[in-house]
């Protein structure tokens, strides 16, 4: 594993390189809350191990886990290093919010030519930091966009609540659903507040190759179901050359990993880990059910890709 610090390529990763036939093919993984957190370390060695592909972990800063300003100009850098690496063909995969930072990355950089996003929005969110603050561990940040272009702020939809009622709106929804945490409602009254404009909306048709979209109806963090179909709604009717292959389940809840990753990450455990959630202890058959189905088309995209 060799660590690279923001100050000395413009970005903070750890890049994990892989012995064998696919050395050129490189997969951008921003995975965990750091790029050399448990979480990232695993995923990178599940893509590793399961496609024999180098891999680069990527997050803020060193704990940093908020989502700030974020530059997107920090994916050209990191494609940049792996191209100095030996590497010719590029991927990324986020979850949560980093599957919303694939999605902008990869509309952005078209040297990417496999884009998987679990549980993404279809448009920028407003930034936020996380810590302690009069007792929250969330808050919004103020004028802040979650990633920025060129060194301004990317447009964004603006969160509904300001600082404290954003955390307290999540824990009370929390409690209410008995989930970990839930900000669902926070997204839904949002949008109801501030309908999307067409500048936050992200730009999806301009990705290329191949995109994987992954959700669950029963996601309480937010709609992603929904968001899913409008971006295949909005691919529908606007000329693009990505292949798009949307996953959605009746029961997946927000950690929407292939099975076999789950596996590796938490070998006894990874029922508890989908249980923070309560769709995750009420249906936990279907959801192991919906993450094999996950692992099999993952898997076929990420094999067909290597073999393209």
């Amino acid at each position: 594993m060799i660590k690279i610090k923001e100050t000395s390529k413009g970005f903070y990763g750890c890049y994990w390189p892989c012995q064998g036939k696919n050395a050129d093919h490189a997969i951008i993984a921003m995975l965990g809350d750091d790029c050399e957190d448990y979480i990232a370390k695993t995923g990178a060695k599940w893509l590793q191990k399961k496609f024999g592909v180098n891999v680069l972990t990527l997050s803020p800063a060193h704990k940093d886990y908020g989502h700030h300003n974020l530059p997107v100009e920090r994916i050209g850098a990191a494609i940049e290093y792996l191209k100095g690496k030996g590497n010719a063909k590029f991927g990324i995969v986020g979850a949560s919010t980093t599957g919303m930072f694939a999605l902008i990355a990869a509309s952005y950089y078209p040297e990417i030519t496999l884009t998987i996003a679990m549980t993404p929005s279809d448009f920028v969110m407003e930034g936020f930091y996380r810590g302690k603050r009069d007792g929250c561990d969330e808050w919004p940040g103020e004028g802040e966009s979650t990633a920025s272009w060129q060194g301004q702020p990317l447009p964004y939809l603006p969160f509904a609540y300001r600082h404290p009622e954003y955390w307290r709106k999540m824990k009370a929804d929390a409690k209410v659903n008995k989930d970990m945490i839930v900000s669902r409602g926070v997204f839904d009254d949002s949008e109801k507040a501030h309908p999307i404009q067409e500048e936050e909306f992200i730009k999806v048709e301009r990705i290329k190759g191949k995109l994987l979209l992954i959700g669950a109806e029963d996601d309480v963090l937010w709609d992603t179901a929904k968001y899913i179909r409008r971006m295949e709604e909005r691919l529908s009717r606007i000329p693009h050359e990505c292949e798009v292959e949307s996953m959605i389940y009746e029961h997946a809840t927000h950690f929407v990993f292939p099975e076999s990753m789950i596996k590796q990450m938490l070998p006894v455990g990874g029922s508890l880990f989908v249980g923070l959630f309560k769709a995750g202890r009420d249906y936990k058959k279907e959801c192991r059910e919906s993450r094999i189905d996950i692992d099999k088309k993952v898997s076929e995209a990420v094999v067909s890709w290597v073999k393209g």
